[in-house]
């Protein structure tokens, strides 16, 4: 039996903060005690962490990531190796990523493919949700018995015409199922036929730079989906998840279904929060190191972000991590703004950016623990194994030094890509060990962990239902 006890922490959970020593068997949370008091002083273990003067936090549940993601005639540039490594160093430690359905064949072929990539290379924990590209009778019934394995949430599109968009007939069939089936459904709010028909029509303008990718995905297209998804959802009794909400227009029509006391959820990504549409207007085509879908928006959408986060109209924050380098991938589209790749990476930066928001005043520290790690793990099914510091839970636990600065950089991330999104960003905090499953992956700012530690995770259905 393997112990591990960590001492003179500040313990922060979604729901307590507490100066407590926590211990670790066998990669699990058997106890908390307060720092001091006989009990914990009682505990003895082969390692011992020295956590003063630091916070310990669950490790963080990214709930969206895309590794080696075939988009636009290339790959995700992120590998589930280096993906998963550059999310511990980030104090994620465990990752739920999309296996796709092409069109015409079966969630199982698309299921079994993703699960061959992530077999043996992940250094934390994983899981998947399901894209759902290709609606019909075989389909649906698939959609059941992923949910009995595990595979308990499904993704559609309203955008990308011809590649993974749905249309309302077939987003309604799959809500009316994962309402029987305890499911689900993950929407992709904008309307993608409105959108090309825009696209086209700046690109005969001769509208070709990177900035036009976010003014013809416009946010009046992203509420009225959001809109459309919302109530779809309801005609088919099934709760939905929009995901990478980036327009205070949509966040509106979020919280007018909430107050209806419909079970409708949001995420928003750090992109959203803290970059803008001055980000795609950067000269030379640096801008197309900024396109994403949803688009950045101008910053004033921000505060209405920030403010769904407090309110819970807004209910995680996730990456979209989807990374694709400058030279030879982003390059695809120059001189035509519709060819090039959209992604960011992100999946490193994450925690850090959410702890400057409360160091900003943005948000509160459980609220931050809140965001990160506990609702993504109960929205997905994962809680309490995931997302907090309990008896029972796994030890995927984050030492962090609150007081550490550092600045974003592609010189110092471990992402594999050739460019950071927050370049020069000063920001107050920083991850310095990293437990998962109790496995020190982060030693004090060193890798220690190894391809293969992570394990797949099935999921229970959602567990974060009014």
């Amino acid at each position: 039996m393997s112990r591990t006890v960590i001492r003179g922490g500040l313990v922060i959970t979604a729901s307590d903060e507490m100066h407590a020593d926590v211990l670790i068997e066998d990669g699990r949370v058997v106890a908390l005690a307060a720092t001091g008091t006989p009990t914990a002083e009682s505990w003895t273990a082969e390692r011992t962490i020295d956590a003063a003067g630091k916070y310990v936090i669950p490790g963080g549940v990214d709930a969206h990531t895309h590794m080696e993601l075939p988009f636009g005639g290339t790959f995700a540039s992120d590998t589930f190796e280096t993906g998963t490594r550059a999310a511990a160093w980030g104090g994620t430690t465990t990752i739920v990523d999309f296996a796709v359905q092409s069109v015409g064949h079966s969630l199982r072929e698309g299921l079994d493919a993703w699960n061959a990539k992530a077999d043996g290379q992940c250094a934390i924990d994983y899981a998947f949700h399901m894209i759902v590209s290709d609606v019909n009778q075989d389909t649906l019934k698939e959609m059941d018995l992923l949910v009995e394995e595990g595979v308990t949430s499904f993704k559609q599109f309203m955008a990308y015409p011809g590649v993974f968009y749905s249309d309302d007939g077939q987003i309604l069939r799959a809500m009316q199922r994962s309402a029987e089936n305890g499911g689900l459904i993950m929407m992709h709010a904008e309307n993608g036929i409105a959108i090309d028909v825009l696209v086209e029509q700046a690109l005969a303008r001769g509208e070709t730079d990177p900035r036009f990718h976010g003014e013809v995905r416009k946010a009046l297209l992203e509420a009225e989906a959001t809109h459309r998804a919302i109530k779809l959802a309801q005609v088919a009794g099934a709760p939905l998840y929009v995901v990478h909400v980036s327009a205070q227009e949509a966040v509106a029509e979020l919280a007018r279904a909430r107050d209806e006391g419909l079970n409708v959820f949001g995420e928003t990504c750090p992109q959203y929060l803290f970059l803008s549409t001055d980000n795609l207007a950067e000269p030379d085509f640096e801008g197309s190191k900024y396109v994403c879908s949803t688009p950045l928006r101008p910053q004033e959408h921000q505060a209405a972000l920030w403010r769904g986060l407090r309110t819970n109209d807004l209910q995680v924050v996730s990456t979209d991590h989807c990374p694709f380098c400058f030279v030879g991938q982003k390059e695809l589209g120059r001189g035509d703004f519709s060819k090039i790749p959209n992604g960011l990476p992100g999946v490193e930066n994450r925690m850090d950016l959410l702890h400057q928001a409360v160091v900003d005043g943005h948000l509160s520290r459980r609220r931050w623990i809140e965001i990160a790690c506990a609702t993504p793990a109960r929205m997905f099914g994962l809680y309490p194994k995931k997302g907090t510091i309990a008896p029972g839970a796994d030890a995927d636990i984050v030492i962090y030094d609150p007081h550490a600065e550092q600045v974003m950089s592609v010189e110092t991330h471990h992402m594999n890509v050739d460019y950071s999104a927050y370049e020069g960003k000063r920001v107050t905090g920083r991850v310095e060990t990293v437990l998962s499953r109790g496995e020190p992956v982060i030693t004090e700012r060193e890798f220690t962990g190894r391809a293969g530690h992570g394990v797949y995770t099935p999921r229970s259905t959602c567990q974060y239902l009014l």
